[in-house]
């Protein structure tokens, strides 16, 4: 039987394409069991680029091995518009990665956390992080929105990183955006 929530876009990496959420979660459950002791945190994050006549989402996946490694994903969103208004833009970024963060159930949340359970002892971790692609600096344009979108995903039990520590969003997903 299918889960109950199902994702409309496909992901995708370097080593493979048009895999489902669910897909996803099972790499992500293989990865952690390579490993069980390990520092894991969960990031997810989105990032945009307006073009000539659309603008494209780049949402990522990232579970990291603090020191050993990681396995990531993304999946693509495009508006077939140019989205200049940078609140609306920064918004759907936001809106973007927490449908996909949602998609993290608490079964599944449990899941997880339960492969590194018996380890914690021994240091074992588990985080789960949600990136945004904005900045609390004096210079930076987005720093007025931050104590928004850092309420957003707050309220889905997430932390949040903002700029320069969201490199999910301003650096991973960033790179695929062009």
């Amino acid at each position: 039987m299918k889960k109950s929530q199902d994702y409309h876009h496909s992901f995708q990496n370097l080593q493979e394409n048009g895999m489902s959420f669910e897909q996803v979660f099972e790499r992500i459950v293989t990865f952690m069991n390579l490993n069980p002791s390990g520092h894991y945190r969960l990031m997810v994050g989105t990032d945009s680029q307006v073009h000539k006549s659309q603008t494209i989402f780049i949402t990522g996946i990232v579970i990291q091995n603090k020191g050993k490694g990681v396995w990531a994903c993304i999946t693509k969103v495009i508006v077939p518009r140019q989205m200049t208004h940078l609140h609306e833009r920064i918004s759907l970024e936001l809106s973007l990665t927490e449908e996909v963060v949602s998609l993290f159930t608490e079964e599944r949340k449990s899941e997880l956390i339960n492969i590194v359970l018996p380890y914690l002892y021994q240091g074992a971790t588990f985080t789960m992080e949600g990136h945004i692609d904005i900045g609390a600096g004096k210079r930076n344009k987005t720093r007025e929105f931050v104590k928004e979108m850092v309420t957003r995903i707050e309220s889905m039990g997430v932390e949040p990183k903002i700029k320069p520590n969201a490199f999910v969003a301003s650096s991973y997903a960033n790179r695929y955006t062009k």
